[in-house]
């Protein structure tokens, strides 16, 4: 009896960050990169020096 042969796709598998950067460029996923690049700009605002501009006098 002949061993069961394998199908291999002729397709390479794609790495880790190819496959991330097309989730993160994928259009389902457009409101939450687009949230956070929101929610990490106002951090990065209210840790500088113009985040004290906020402050009351």
């Amino acid at each position: 009896m002949a061993p069961r042969q394998r199908v291999v796709s002729g397709r390479p598998q794609k790495g880790f960050l190819s496959t991330a950067y097309e989730e993160l460029t994928a259009a389902e996923n457009a409101t939450i990169v687009r949230s956070l690049l929101v929610f990490g700009a106002g951090v990065a605002f209210l840790h500088s020096s113009l985040g004290e501009l906020l402050l009351p006098p």
